[in-house]
């Protein structure tokens, strides 16, 4: 049987090229209506037998008014004046809707409704006000095969994405036409992240139905408790949890404990690793170094100088701001650790700098206090908490916090740009310190690495791949991560071989692991078969990551029910 792909189905189309596709095969078949009456009457009425298309030429002029006088000499039969008369008349007003439905909207984008390009959902997430970089989000939810549409009350920027080809309506979330209007009834969750308006938002949606999930984002995590309170499900905070990661990693060369680890399976973790300024890696070449044989841990990905090697460079060097990206079993991964720490095991650490004491501040202080660390704080505004009172960005000011001294500086800044000023300055006072900084624009991470930043987290990179995993539990691992590892299913590669499917070569991802269908782990074999029945965990670049899902048409793989 052959079947129609997916993406030529017209169920698939936006409403307005649906409205398109059907004007357009109605017009055909009235021309062909038309064009077999004309002939059949010619024929009948008036004794003239002429070719079908002679026929066609008639219609086709008349209705584009542009002349039939070639005809009009046998005609005299009353049915053939009404005849021409109607096809005359269709004609005309075929045009206007012709002028109104297609030529209209191509050069004037304003006067199409925003609803018209929506294709029919279902099983799809509702997104409400999102304020992290929508395209982030929504590409995350492209990339993963989740079907959305979101609800935008600012029109200029709804017709922009909608523009940029994002499934976008205009509309405010405290309207429940708008959730109707995106296809409420069929949604599978619905994502809240308006900020002041997040309890009025909810308090709609559960109006209009109540058995939807609700999954609220805010800034403030005492909010927590009100948001469940009015109906959240689920209550995310991407500030603490970002805050709380830049914390663990800068505390991570204090400890010999290792505890910042993704586990791939029962024999299989992987884990980033800041290598330190004091490191005996640093000046040396991947090759010369010698990883795998001293720890047994694989290196499969690299940051250096702010840009991403996967897999990494032989001959690149590891420097100071390196961040490496490294597989193996615990032990392997736990002696890598120590040979990263080699140069700093003699040293006390007992101080961190933490520029900024919003959410992200606190949760990061929250970290290292806990940790038996001294944490020193940094904010505009003079508070409980708050050590130095004074701008981040101002070099009198962290010289008052102690950064020349000090062990690692997370910057929890939320303007970037003080962010990067705060990340210089830190790095004048002392070379050796750890920097760890959060950005509020994704684009802003390569900068931070540039200006001297050891690792960085982006505010709508962590808030998107928060929400994924929310949506897709285990199939998104590590979301605050400045590498993206997902589980897909190896059906695209049955029957071949892990070496002949080019993976690397075609899209630039790296497979670093291999779960079989009886739900065993195993490192990665290039000569292995391939039954179709794995799932394979990939690792790269966001923009690798999206290469492959599209190339391959899989979307990553639920978990299996245990």
């Amino acid at each position: 049987m052959v079947h129609v792909p997916k993406s030529l189905s017209v169920t698939n189309l936006s409403r307005r090229n649906r409205l398109v596709v059907y004007y357009l095969t109605g017009l055909l078949a009235l021309v062909g209506l038309y064009t077999v009456v004309y002939n059949v009457m010619m024929a009948e009425l008036e004794g003239v037998n002429q070719s079908i298309f002679a026929s066609l030429e008639f219609v086709v002029q008349t209705m584009t008014t542009t002349g039939y006088g070639q005809d009009s000499g046998h005609w005299s039969h009353p049915a053939m004046f009404l005849f021409v008369v109607l096809t005359q008349v269709s004609g005309i007003a075929i045009g206007f809707f012709t002028l109104r439905l297609i030529v209209i909207p191509l050069f004037a984008d304003a006067d199409v409704e925003l609803d018209d390009r929506l294709s029919p959902k279902r099983d799809h997430v509702i997104v409400c006000e999102y304020r992290r970089d929508s395209k982030v989000l929504l590409d995350e939810l492209r990339e993963l095969g989740i079907e959305y549409v979101l609800i935008a009350s600012d029109e200029e920027n709804a017709l922009e994405l909608s523009n940029d080809g994002y499934s976008v309506i205009h509309g405010s979330p405290q309207d429940a036409s708008a959730f109707e209007r995106a296809s409420i009834g069929t949604a599978r969750a619905v994502i809240t992240d308006a900020e002041g308006a997040n309890v009025n938002t909810i308090l709609t949606v559960r109006s209009v139905r109540e058995d939807v999930d609700v999954i609220a984002l805010t800034d403030d995590s005492e909010m927590r408790d009100v948001l469940q309170s009015a109906g959240a499900d689920t209550v995310l905070s991407p500030h603490a949890v970002l805050g709380r990661r830049l914390a663990e990693k800068a505390i991570s060369s204090f400890s010999a404990e290792l505890t910042d680890t993704v586990a791939l399976g029962a024999d299989i973790e992987v884990t980033e690793v800041p290598v330190d300024h004091e490191s005996p890696l640093v000046g040396t070449r991947i090759r010369d170094s010698q990883i795998r044989e001293r720890t047994g841990a694989n290196v499969i990905a690299a940051w250096i100088d702010g840009e991403l090697q996967l897999p990494p460079d032989p001959d690149s060097v590891i420097r100071p701001n390196t961040v490496l990206l490294v597989s193996g079993a615990r032990e392997s991964l736990e002696a890598f650790s120590d040979v990263t720490r080699q140069g700093r095991v003699h040293r006390q650490y007992d101080r961190i700098v933490v520029a900024g004491r919003g959410e992200v501040g606190e949760a990061a202080e929250s970290v290292v206090t806990d940790a038996g660390i001294e944490a020193v704080t940094i904010d505009v505004t003079e508070r409980d908490g708050v050590d130095v009172v004074g701008d981040a960005g101002s070099r009198e000011v962290l010289e008052a916090a102690g950064v020349a001294e000090a062990d690692a500086v997370i910057v929890a800044l939320p303007d970037d740009s003080t962010s990067l000023l705060t990340t210089v300055l830190a790095r004048s006072l002392n070379e050796d310190v750890e920097i760890l900084v959060r950005v509020s624009d994704a684009g802003a991470t390569r900068k931070a690495l540039s200006a001297g930043a050891d690792y960085v987290l982006s505010v709508p990179r962590v808030s998107a791949r928060l929400v994924a995993m929310e949506l897709r539990g285990e199939d998104v691992l590590a979301p605050a991560s400045q590498i993206r590892l997902v589980r897909v299913s190896a059906a695209p590669f049955a029957g071949s071989t892990l070496a002949d499917s080019n993976i690397y070569e075609r899209t630039g991802c790296r497979v670093i692991a291999v779960e079989d269908d009886a739900g065993t782990t195993t490192a990665v074999d290039p000569q292995r078969e391939l039954t179709g029945y794995e799932r394979l965990t990939l690792v790269g670049s966001d923009e690798a990551v999206q290469r492959f899902l599209k190339r391959y048409d899989v979307s990553p793989k639920p978990p299996e029910p245990e």
